[in-house]
């Protein structure tokens, strides 16, 4: 497996033999595929943050996030959840980056 990004808390890798995903969340590591990661930044582009910052809204500072057909249950705080939001974006980055190099090669 190799790593596809390394967050504060978090790390994705990609396993080209089983042709998946795993995100290590450090309670845990789930593996993903590439339609279930799909929807984790879909989930997580969902999420507004600026919620967050407004105790109105949400009054704990917390997201409940489930993932693959509710197999896995997270709690995470506001910092948790920004810098999965950047894990996903920076991993669906590397993905297009890769398809680039593939192309042109």
């Amino acid at each position: 497996m190799k790593v596809v990004f390394r967050s504060k808390f978090y790390t994705l890798y990609q396993s080209d033999k089983e042709k998946c995903h795993y995100l290590d969340m450090d309670q845990k590591t789930i593996k993903l595929s590439f339609c279930q990661f799909l929807a984790l930044r879909t989930k997580v582009r969902n999420i507004s943050i600026e919620d967050h910052f407004d105790s109105d809204l949400n009054k704990h500072g917390f997201e409940v996030l489930m993932l693959c057909n509710k197999e896995h249950l997270f709690v995470l705080n506001t910092v948790e959840l920004l810098d999965l939001k950047s894990l996903v974006e920076y991993g669906f980055l590397s993905f297009d980056v890769d398809q680039l190099v593939n192309t042109i090669a």
